[in-house]
């Protein structure tokens, strides 16, 4: 197994620190000493505690957007691509659930300057995921009537809301979740001419 950096140990220590008692409650001091690690360490990669709670966004972030686009790379058809980036979004979910929660909860915390930073990032993945609904309707296997904005939206809205509610422990696996969006997704989007493609990723009834 491949040795962590200083820096990925101190971003699993704040994850760890940050959710038991809060972004605000705990010091770099309290960071470095759980790790046993000086605070020089803890300068040498983070500039501040803001620079940290950044990082913890960008870590999922970053690989959402490395695996959406490597599954639009990966399929060649809008449906194929679609339900690969559902399946993408969603386990980020539960690979990163504490730094997706932390972030959550405390990005109220972030300076300006990191907000604008995580805002282009988000866009960079709608982006990508909007594209695929363009390209969807341009070939009519997506319902055109519907705004492409508003459904990239409204997928997103969707998925994201899980942090809150979805438990490892649970009665369902990601996965049998995954399934459920993308059904959901597939019935209110795909055209007529694209049903026998989509029911393929759809819950048999």
């Amino acid at each position: 197994m491949e040795k962590k950096t200083l820096k990925q140990r101190i971003v699993d220590a704040s994850v760890e620190l940050f959710q038991q008692d809060g972004y605000h409650n705990v010091t770099v001091d309290r960071i470095v000493e759980h790790i046993g690690a000086s605070k020089g360490g803890f300068y040498h990669n983070f500039r501040s505690k803001d620079e940290l709670l950044y990082e913890i966004h960008d870590v999922f972030i970053s690989y959402v957007i490395q695996q959406s686009q490597a599954a639009y790379d990966r399929y060649d058809t809008p449906i194929t691509r679609l339900c690969a980036m559902l399946q993408t979004l969603t386990q980020v979910f539960d690979v990163y659930q504490a730094h997706i929660t932390i972030f959550y909860e405390e990005s109220r915390s972030l300076s300006d300057e990191y907000s604008a930073i995580i805002h282009k990032k988000r866009d960079d993945y709608r982006d990508i995921l909007q594209k695929v609904i363009a390209e969807g309707q341009e070939a009519k296997v997506f319902r055109t009537e519907l705004p492409c904005t508003i459904v990239t939206m409204a997928i997103v809205g969707m998925i994201n809301w899980t942090y809150k509610w979805f438990k490892q422990s649970g009665p369902l696996t990601m996965e049998q979740i995954t399934e459920v969006f993308t059904d959901m997704v597939l019935r209110a989007i795909v055209t007529e001419q694209a049903i026998e493609e989509a029911k393929q990723f759809m819950i048999k009834g």
